[in-house]
């Protein structure tokens, strides 16, 4: 599963991205327009206004809670979301595969969606499959000299399997139990569950490499041990992809320095749609985008190791969606990376990036990475 938005290499050399595709919840498609309790009104541009605290925003979320499961019934729905309509209304987010509308009326059907559930209008966003992603100026590839900063290739020493060697993005830092540890996904650091293609399991104590194998040629010699991988097991049982390794005293910058980034502030910041943002990630390096909307409910099928075969699927609940136009913004290899407010200096944490397509990025909550770590961001 190491290509989440995480990439690998096969034996001839070449660099392909493993995409692991988001199925999304399918259930009954009854019961979609029930009596008008929302009031339609009009959310201006602010952050205030745009996040989940906001009156309007929080009233729709449970209407687009109880519809999901029969929304992501329809044929090529792969999700559901709050967001705003172009007009500036909350409004609920259909995440689709194409465009299912166009394409009814093309055969003559009617739209296979409500334009409105519960007087809130649904807005279909054409996003194309969504995968989990593995695998500029500043090249975030290549070997740096210790101690490194992080948005970084890298990825667990031993990740190669059935001919193809895989890796991601080394994030940020982050702090628990007086230890400073780099925070990736756990398909990046631990996902080999198995000891088929390369005789292993991911466990207590590996060696973390940067840059990750797949930057190196698929031999380990040709990096450096950085970190020790502390299993957590965050999948498939939490709503988290994420993975932890304690640093290697001398081998990381102590301040959790990103690439092109620079330091972090200590404190994290609730995602609101339209909120700009920006990462740094091994494939990508430095971009920026805007949040397109809220608590999304996603499925998540994992691999079992590099190129290795079906482990699990995962539903996750409240995720941020990030607009991904030509993945501009995320890309394969660039898993693990540390989504941040698109400020100057010291910005805050907003989410951990792990999955996506050509369209649309997906991202745990910053806030409950941390809090199923009982972590806090390394930052001033």
């Amino acid at each position: 599963m190491k290509s989440i938005f995480r990439s690998n290499w096969g034996k001839i050399g070449s660099i392909l991205v493993l995409f692991i595709a988001l199925t999304f919840i399918i259930s009954s498609c009854s019961d979609l327009i029930n009596e008008p309790t929302v009031q339609d009104e009009t959310v201006t541009q602010d952050q205030g206004l745009l996040s989940k605290d906001n009156a309007a925003i929080r009233a729709i979320i449970p209407i687009q809670e109880k519809h999901t499961a029969n929304l992501m019934k329809i044929p090529d729905v792969i999700g559901t979301a709050v967001g705003l309509t172009e007009d500036g209304k909350p409004c609920i987010l259909v995440l689709t595969k194409t465009d299912i509308k166009a394409n009814a009326l093309a055969k003559g059907l009617s739209n296979p969606l409500p334009d409105k559930l519960e007087n809130v209008p649904v807005e279909i966003m054409v996003t194309g499959e969504i995968v989990a992603f593995k695998t500029t100026t500043v090249n975030h590839k290549i070997k740096q000299t210790a101690p490194i900063q992080l948005g970084t290739s890298g990825g667990w020493r031993y990740d190669l399997a059935n001919g193809y060697c895989c890796g991601g993005t080394l994030g940020s830092l982050v702090q628990f139990g007086g230890t400073k540890y780099i925070l990736s996904n756990y398909h990046v650091f631990e996902s080999d569950i198995v000891s088929g293609g390369n005789g292993r399991v991911a466990t207590n104590g590996d060696p973390i490499l940067q840059p990750g194998l797949i930057d190196v040629g698929c031999i380990a010699s040709n990096g450096q041990d950085v970190a020790r991988l502390l299993v957590k097991h965050s999948l498939p049982s939490s709503n988290v992809d994420v993975g932890v390794a304690s640093i290697i005293s001398g081998m990381v910058d102590p301040t959790g320095s990103i690439l092109e980034i620079g330091t972090l502030s200590a404190n994290t910041v609730a995602a609101y749609v339209n909120q700009p943002v920006k990462k740094s990630g091994r494939t990508t390096g430095l971009t920026r985008s805007k949040i397109s909307g809220l608590n999304a409910t996603i499925n998540v099928a994992y691999e079992n190791e590099c190129a290795g075969g079906s482990a699990f699927t995962k539903t996750f609940t409240g995720q941020i969606v990030i607009s991904n136009k030509a993945s501009k913004f995320l890309a394969g290899g660039d898993s693990g990376s540390l989504m941040v407010e698109d400020v100057t200096t010291n910005p805050r944490a907003v989410g951990l990036l792990f999955a996506g397509s050509t369209v649309t990025a997906i991202a745990n909550p910053i806030d409950q990475v941390l809090s199923f770590l009982g972590a806090t961001m390394v930052g001033n």
